[in-house]
């Protein structure tokens, strides 16, 4: 099975430098500590969840013969390698204002570890497939709704915007390697329901310890407010439940989620206008 990326999208990634402030505000995102920590708590776990994802399409790169897909493997290589190397900055950061980020490090290494050793190739692939669904419905709202990032401190929401793009462009990447080596949908459903499990358990223990050493773990306002950001009627979650469950059906694939406006739009952003060329209208 080739790539099927839309015709013409490249997948390279893009040297940043977001000069995170030093010290980086306890609540950066909009003096919310709930919406501050919520992010946090996900960038903790990116550089070796990012890592994983890397090893896991490694592991079949030699069976690619499709040379688009080949170059989208490597532009996803890049992508996910420059994202692990931010975010292990900003978890510098969180160290820095006390929060026991290395607790919340050691808990997802461990059960990466565990993956390796006992799952299939095929299985951590599909694993990869299923979390890149859940980064890129999750990207897809960031990038449309600014109530995600409501008066964020700038240099960390061009941090999310700019991964958030990175995520888009290659959201199909791992799914197409994993249609040509496996294809089992059966394997990729029980991966999306153990990934979402433990993508979700490990994200609300990190918010919790950082609302613990602010002093807010018992706050029932904290609480009240952060649920009704995240699944009250307007809530920024609401909206990705029915692309969630997409995944679940027979022929699915990312790119049915069709957002490449919203992906150009964003680029601009990060790359400039596109270039216009030479004897064009």
């Amino acid at each position: 099975m080739a790539s099927t990326t839309p015709e013409g999208l490249q997948i390279r990634p893009r040297h940043m430098d977001f000069d995170l402030p030093n010290p980086l505000p306890r609540h950066w995102n909009g003096g919310d500590a709930f919406k501050t920590h919520l992010f946090d708590a996900m960038s903790v776990l990116f550089p070796d969840g990012e890592r994983f994802f890397i090893d896991s399409v490694r592991q079949f790169r030699d069976r690619i013969d499709d040379p688009v897909l080949n170059e989208q493997i490597r532009g996803f290589i890049g992508q996910e390698g420059h994202h692990s190397r931010e975010h292990l900055e900003y978890s510098q950061r969180l160290r820095d204002l006390g929060y026991d980020v290395e607790r919340i490090e050691k808990r997802a290494r461990t059960r990466i570890r565990y993956t390796q050793k006992k799952f299939s190739p095929q299985r951590q692939l599909a694993a990869t497939a299923a979390l890149e669904h859940i980064t890129a419905i999750m990207a897809d709202g960031l990038l449309r709704n600014d109530a995600y990032m409501a008066d964020a401190h700038p240099a960390l929401a061009r941090l999310w915007r700019w991964h958030a793009l990175e995520e888009t462009e290659h959201k199909a990447v791992a799914f197409d390697v994993y249609n040509q080596v496996c294809g089992s949908r059966k394997l990729l459903r029980r991966a999306m329901l153990m990934g979402t499990f433990f993508f979700v358990l490990d994200t609300t223990r990190g918010l919790a310890h950082m609302l613990k050493v602010d002093g807010l773990l018992w706050n029932w306002r904290v609480w009240r407010d952060g649920i009704r950001w995240m699944w009250g009627k307007e809530g920024v979650f609401r909206p990705l439940i029915s692309t969630y469950l997409d995944f679940f059906k027979d022929g699915f694939h990312p790119w049915k989620h069709n957002n490449l406006d919203l992906l150009y739009a964003t680029r601009e952003e990060f790359d400039g206008p596109p270039l216009i060329q030479a004897g064009a209208a």
